[in-house]
């Protein structure tokens, strides 16, 4: 099958912005006398936000009639911190251009909610290049759950098969090979050893670091 489609996830992928949703999420749960440690954090990566809030009221038993203030605070203020203070991750404007020279189309499919794929099209420049962009957010499910991928798909009259999706967490990993299209990976540089990534197709450092040959693999794979 013939590779036409490329897809990207955002957050920690396209812009920098793990450890804002972080900072957010830290600043929440502080109102309600908990903190998440980075080991904790790292758990729940790639959740939506809802799902992020619910697990961990679950965990620390905190009362569920605050859980949708609780969210609505993480997004208010990771919006706020990544127009703020997020930078764009290495490779960006080269990753576009080489997938734009093949004639690829090219989609977002995010957990997060969709002010911040507007926040981030706008923050990169990306739009021209854009085919189609999808979130979980209302989704029944998020990440790991294959959903968000096959619907973007889907609105560029792609096959899952024809696509390479790019992703940084092991849940989007896991969302993109349940799609049943190609995953290639780049994790934040303290898990690049861990042994979860593999079943990713490829795992790179860097989206700059993407070319013809990792191409070429991934074509005849």
């Amino acid at each position: 099958m013939a590779l036409t489609t490329v897809i990207f996830d955002i957050d920690g992928l396209l812009i920098d912005s793990e450890p804002l949703w972080h900072e957010a999420a830290t600043d929440t749960f502080k109102s309600y006398g908990v903190q998440l440690t980075n080991a904790m954090y790292a758990t729940t990566t790639g959740l939506r936000t809802k799902e992020f809030v619910d697990w961990w009221f679950h965990y620390f038993k905190i009362d569920m009639q605050h859980a949708a203030n609780a969210e609505r605070e993480i997004v208010k203020t990771v919006l706020r911190k990544i127009e703020e203070k997020a930078s764009i991750m290495p490779g960006v404007p080269h990753i576009f251009d080489f997938f734009s020279s093949k004639q690829f189309k090219i989609g977002l499919a995010t957990s997060s909610p969709p002010e911040l794929i507007d926040l981030v099209v706008k923050m990169t420049g990306i739009g021209p290049f854009l085919s189609a962009t999808a979130s979980a957010e209302f989704l029944p499910y998020g990440k790991p759950h294959p959903q968000v991928y096959l619907n973007c798909a889907e609105s560029m009259n792609s096959k899952p098969t024809e696509c390479i999706c790019f992703e940084d967490s092991f849940n989007g990993m896991i969302a993109a090979k349940s799609a049943r299209m190609k995953c290639v990976v780049i994790p934040h540089h303290s898990q690049t050893k861990d042994e979860k990534w593999g079943a990713a197709d490829l795992k790179l450092s860097s989206l700059q670091n993407f070319g013809e040959l990792h191409f070429d693999r991934l074509f005849n794979s």
